[in-house]
């Protein structure tokens, strides 16, 4: 099929993957494995730890849960279709299924954007304000707060997703990417993308540097605040509450700005993939670490789950 496609005529999407890596394909469908596998579980055992202990039914471990099953939606919406690629070839995705995932994926990824400020806002009334704390931040409102940023989040692509549908696309449909990330879909098109791209590129800067800005004011806030503590002791304790959050926003920031600079250099399509595939994987892999190494509560609650699973096999 070449040239544009008719508009009655539905097109059919192949996935390149990583060109120069099409001799370790089963390695790759390992690896990947393995790290979603990790995910999983990770993620799995943190809301099953924040659901059956009691001393994690607060504020900030209801947003760490959202944020687990934020992390395994957001994982399940690519690397099951990468682990069917690597392992069988099955390189094609159909035109709405190209369009369904681009939609969940960026979605997602603004979601957690949006849940990172709503964590720091935590951290800054537990700290700044600890005395009217429970009366702040209260179930109706954390319910409300996570809502927002669930719905904001998911309603903001949308707009973008379906003008970039309508695009004309030529020739072979490669998408030089393992899954349908927006600039990838939008530089296998024949038409002009001058618009898309940019408008891309502007929609992904503010969604993440506002979000940053406000995670960044937060804790400038609690910075003040803590250095307002007498004692020693009191100051670390303090600061002991956000590390595990403030780990995780470096960490999501990072893989942001390796993608970002993977897009914009001029090195092999390989690395601009591995930049995007990172940013993907690398937060909802290391985020059930960082809060199970760093939160004494959140270890506890794990240890205890995982005594309960042994208990449970043995008997």
């Amino acid at each position: 099929m070449d040239g544009p496609y008719q508009r009655n005529v539905t097109p059919v999407f192949l996935l390149v993957g990583f060109p120069s890596l099409q001799n370790f394909q089963i390695l790759l469908f390992v690896i990947f494995l393995i790290f979603y596998l990790l995910i999983l579980t990770g993620n799995v055992m943190i809301l099953c730890a924040v659901v059956m202990d009691r001393n994690l039914h607060k504020p900030m471990y209801f947003f760490l849960s959202n944020l687990s099953v934020l992390d395994i939606l957001c994982t399940t919406t690519t690397i099951p279709k990468m682990l069917a690629m690597f392992l069988m070839n099955y390189r094609t995705i159909s035109f709405h299924g190209c369009f369904i995932q681009m939609y969940f994926f960026h979605g997602l990824a603004v979601t957690e954007s949006f849940l990172l400020v709503v964590m720091a806002y935590d951290r800054y009334v537990a700290i700044c304000s600890p005395l009217h704390y429970s009366t702040k931040m209260t179930k109706g409102l954390n319910a409300k707060l996570a809502a927002s940023a669930w719905i904001s989040a998911m309603i903001l692509p949308m707009p973008f997703v379906i003008q970039t549908s309508q695009l004309l696309f030529c020739g072979s449909y490669e998408v030089l990417h393992c899954f349908c990330d927006h600039l990838s879909v939008v530089q296998a098109a024949c038409s002009d993308t001058t618009f898309q791209t940019i408008a891309g590129f502007c929609i992904a800067m503010v969604v993440s540097i506002v979000p940053l800005l406000l995670v960044c004011l937060s804790y400038l806030n609690i910075i003040i605040a803590i250095l307002k503590i007498n004692s020693k002791e009191g100051r670390q304790k303090a600061f002991s509450t956000c590390t595990a959050h403030l780990i995780v926003v470096i960490t999501f920031y990072s893989s942001i700005a390796v993608s970002y600079i993977s897009y914009r250099t001029d090195i092999a399509i390989d690395f601009h993939i591995m930049g995007s595939v990172i940013f993907a994987i690398l937060t909802p892999m290391v985020n059930p670490m960082i809060y199970t190494l760093r939160n004494k509560e959140a270890k506890e609650a794990i240890v205890k789950l995982v005594q309960m699973i042994k208990l449970q096999e043995k008997m």
